[in-house]
C-alpha cells in the first residue's frame, strides 16, 4: 500500500526563503530608529518633572523662544506646560529652569521681565533662522507659516501675560483656524497659579 508522505515544512514547490537584510539596511534602519531614540529620550530626561510633557529648547532670539515638543503631544499636555510657564512667571521668574537664557539681561528688575514662548510639534519652525526671519520679518511667507503652526504660546510683559492654545490669529483666518485658536487667559500676572495635571482639562 503506497502512503503518500508530506512534504517537510516550508519544501512545497513554489515557495521561496525570503533572504535575510543586508547588514548595511540593518545598521541604517538602526541608526534610523536609534536617532529618534536619542531625540525623544534626550527631550524626556530634559524636562524638569514628569508633570508637563517634555520639551526642547529650539532657538532663542532676545525675548522670544521656539520651543519643541513631540508630534504625539496633545492639547492638554501644551496646556499644562503653558501653565507652567505661567506659574513661574508669576513667582520666581526663573525660567532658567526651563533651559532659557535671560531675554533681559540688563534689566535691574530681573532677568526674565520680558518672554514670548512659542510651542510647535514641528521641529523645522524651531531652527534658529526660522526664528529669525520671523523676528526680522523679511520673509512674509516664514512669517504666516509661523504663526500658523503654532500649537501653544505664552507671553509676559512686566505685569501682563497672555497665554493661548492654536495658531495666532491676524484677521483673515478661516473659520476652521480660527476655531482652533483658543485663549487661555489673558491680563495682569496671577501670583498663585493652581496647575491642571495632564489628563484633565481646564476651561476656556
Amino acid at each position: 500500500m503506497n502512503h503518500s508522505i508530506p512534504p517537510p515544512a516550508g519544501a512545497a514547490a513554489g515557495t521561496r526563503t525570503k533572504r535575510p537584510l543586508d547588514t548595511v539596511v540593518k545598521m541604517a534602519l538602526g541608526v534610523l530608529f536609534g536617532s529618534f531614540a536619542l531625540i525623544w529620550g534626550g527631550m524626556f530626561l530634559s524636562r524638569p518633572d514628569r508633570s508637563i510633557p517634555p520639551y526642547s529648547i529650539g532657538s532663542q532670539e532676545r525675548t522670544l523662544v521656539a520651543v519643541h515638543v513631540p508630534p504625539w503631544t496633545s492639547d492638554t499636555e501644551i496646556e499644562t506646560l503653558i501653565e507652567r510657564f505661567r506659574k513661574i512667571g508669576g513667582e520666581s521668574r526663573n525660567f532658567g529652569a526651563m533651559k532659557i537664557h535671560p531675554t533681559t539681561p540688563d534689566d535691574p528688575q530681573g532677568r526674565y521681565q520680558h518672554i514670548a514662548i512659542y510651542i510647535f510639534t514641528e521641529e523645522g519652525w524651531t531652527e534658529p533662522e526660522v526664528l529669525h526671519k520671523y523676528v526680522t520679518g523679511e520673509d512674509a511667507i516664514v512669517r504666516e507659516g509661523f504663526e500658523r503652526s503654532l500649537r501653544g504660546f505664552y507671553r509676559l510683559d512686566g505685569q501682563e501675560e497672555e497665554g493661548r492654545m492654536g495658531p495666532i490669529l491676524r484677521g483673515k483666518d478661516s473659520a476652521a483656524t480660527t476655531a482652533y485658536s483658543r485663549q487661555l487667559f489673558k491680563g495682569p500676572v496671577v501670583a498663585d497659579v493652581k496647575e491642571t495635571p495632564a489628563g484633565s482639562r481646564s476651561g476656556p
